[in-house]
């Protein structure tokens, strides 16, 4: 009737006109091929189009205060003015939609700033699962039961190689001048080569920054078994990215480590891993005497200070040199790289006597690639990598505890140095 007032839809009421489940399914049904489901025509930018314009339109109604040809708009001061397109990045692709306008230009729709000019849904979900260690056969379950779609291992694979990119750029990227500790470690994982599997280490390198931060300074692939040759080049890579000294090198007892790290940072200070010496030593006890002999030797790292250990470390020669000399000689020999610790106050010590650190890293690396039998390619490796190590260092974001005392502590330490 005349004279009647247009009442403005509410959100709900356009939300229950939107494309509906029988809407999807034969939208969904109609689809021939996978090509089908992608791109500026493809099913999930005609579905995804629509509901963004309706809402659109919501938005303009609360903007104005009144419905499209609602008589409460003549001479208001402000109506609808046409519409103009705007591109969209979607996961399926590119898309145009029609964005309303206003005749004084003050309407800037809220659902557009949210999302900007890029909605990659299908896409970051993709990567997501990929980057928690979900097999290509659970993604495209996961997609299926989720969105109806088929997407094919090719695909999947596509997807997750834009991540090469970030990763190269990551590995790449310029690092702080000075590492007051670093901790450097490898962990093995399986890749195919040649037609056979092997066993392959990826070197990771661990950094505490001048702030008390850690962070991930790197992940190479090696090419075969740990070697101190491939630990070089790592560290010779670390100094092209900017690093000028590193103070403390945490590390295991792999042969000719020192002298790699030592090569480039003549100045830096190796701390062997306490925990990788007593496994290492216990290897040669019997089964018999390892309760015993671990006590012993815990009273060689735990001693108050240097000269104390080393008194613990001739009871222990007394006591069990003749029985295991292998076990006691590795001791000896490393002596002076493993008693470094000794030389700090007791909070440095805890944070340098062990690569615990990094190899807490990798406890959480490999719960990401446990479902991973073997890898097709070493690009594999590095971008599953790179995920994972996102999620695991995005928790990493207060520095270690009372790092002010510490800092102070290696400042007089090493002297003129930072």
């Amino acid at each position: 009737m005349a004279g009647e007032t247009t009442k403005a839809p509410n959100r709900q009421e356009v939300l229950a006109k939107m494309p509906g489940a029988e809407v999807v399914q034969r939208e969904l049904a109609s689809a021939k091929s996978i090509d089908d489901f992608f791109g500026k025509e493809g099913i999930f930018a005609r579905l995804f189009a629509n509901t963004l314009e309706q809402l659109l339109e919501v938005e303009m109604t609360e903007h104005l205060g009144y419905a499209p040809y609602a008589v409460e708009g003549r001479n208001s001061g402000n109506s609808r003015n046409g519409k103009r397109p705007r591109q969209i990045r979607t996961s399926s692709g590119d898309i145009t939609i029609a964005v309303p306008r206003d005749r004084k230009s003050e309407f800037e729709p809220k659902i557009l700033a949210a999302h900007q000019t890029s909605t990659n849904e299908l896409e970051t979900k993709i990567i997501y699962l990929y980057g928690k260690g979900v097999s290509t056969r659970d993604i495209q379950q996961t997609l299926a039961e989720i969105y109806g779609v088929e997407v094919s291992a090719t695909t999947i694979s596509a997807i997750t190689d834009k991540v090469k990119s970030l990763a190269e750029a990551w590995q790449s990227r310029e690092l702080a001048t000075i590492y007051p500790i670093i901790y450097l470690d490898a962990i093995h994982v399986k890749l195919r080569h040649e037609g056979k599997v092997e066993n392959i280490a990826v070197y990771n390198v661990l950094g505490v920054d001048l702030e008390g931060r850690k962070d991930i300074l790197g992940h190479w692939v090696g090419t075969g078994g740990e070697g101190s040759n491939f630990w070089l080049s790592v560290v010779k890579d670390l100094q092209a990215r900017g690093v000028k000294d590193i103070l403390i090198a945490c590390i295991d007892g792999l042969k000719g480590f020192k002298e790699a790290i030592q090569a480039i940072f003549p100045q830096v200070l190796i701390q062997r891993c306490v925990i990788h010496q007593v496994r290492n030593s216990l290897k040669y006890v019997t089964w018999r005497d390892r309760k015993e002999f671990a006590a012993d030797l815990k009273t060689i790292y735990t001693a108050i200070n240097r000269e104390a250990g080393e008194l613990a470390l001739l009871a222990l020669a007394e006591k069990w040199a003749k029985k295991y000399p292998m076990a006691v000689k590795c001791w000896e020999n490393d002596w002076e790289d493993l008693a470094t610790f000794f030389d700090f106050p007791l909070e440095i010590r805890r944070l340098i006597y062990t690569t615990n650190s990094v190899e807490g890293y990798h406890r959480q690396i490999r719960q990401v690639i446990k479902t991973k039998a073997s890898f097709p390619t070493a690009d594999a490796v590095r971008k599953i990598m790179f995920l994972a190590d996102r999620d695991i260092t995005e928790k990493w974001t207060m520095p270690i505890p009372n790092w002010a005392n510490i800092l102070n502590q290696l400042a007089i330490r090493f002297e003129g140095r930072f």
